[in-house]
C-alpha cells in the first residue's frame, strides 16, 4: 500500500507542478487565450500553489519531516480540483472537468491515506 501511495503523490506531484509551471511559464502561442479566462494575477496565484502543493506531497514524505504536509498538501489539492471542475462545467469543457475529477480522486485517496489508513513517520518517532 505504500508503494501505490509514493506512486500516487509522484504522479499528482508531476501532474501539478507541470502545470504550475505552464501558468508561471505560458508559451507564448497560448497568452491571450489563457488571459481571456484567468486574470494573470490568479493565474499566478494558482501557479504558484500548484508547485508548493507538488513539493508538500513529496519533500516531507522524502525527508520525514512535518509529514503531516503530504496529507495536507493533498488536502488543499482537493479544494483547488472541486473548483476546478465546477470552473470547467460551467464552461462546458467536460474533457478538462473529467480530467480534473480524476485529479481529485487520487488526491482524495492520497489524503485520507496518509492521514489515517498509512501516516508516513516523523523522522522523531521512527
Amino acid at each position: 500500500m505504500n508503494m501505490v501511495l509514493w506512486v500516487l503523490q509522484a504522479l499528482l506531484a508531476l501532474a501539478f507542478f507541470a502545470h504550475g509551471c505552464l501558468l508561471l511559464f505560458p508559451p507564448a502561442s497560448i497568452v491571450a487565450q489563457m488571459n481571456a479566462s484567468l486574470p494573470r494575477w490568479f493565474q499566478l496565484f494558482i501557479g504558484v500553489a500548484e508547485i508548493l502543493a507538488a513539493v508538500g506531497l513529496t519533500l516531507p514524505g522524502f525527508t520525514r519531516i512535518q509529514p503531516w504536509l503530504v496529507s495536507a498538501a493533498a488536502a488543499g489539492l482537493m479544494i483547488v480540483m472541486i473548483c476546478a471542475t465546477v470552473f470547467h462545467l460551467a464552461r462546458g469543457e467536460v474533457t478538462s472537468a473529467i480530467t480534473t475529477v480524476v485529479l481529485l480522486a487520487m488526491a482524495t485517496v492520497v489524503a485520507y491515506m496518509r492521514w489515517r489508513v498509512a501516516p508516513i513517520q516523523s523522522r522523531s518517532v521512527a
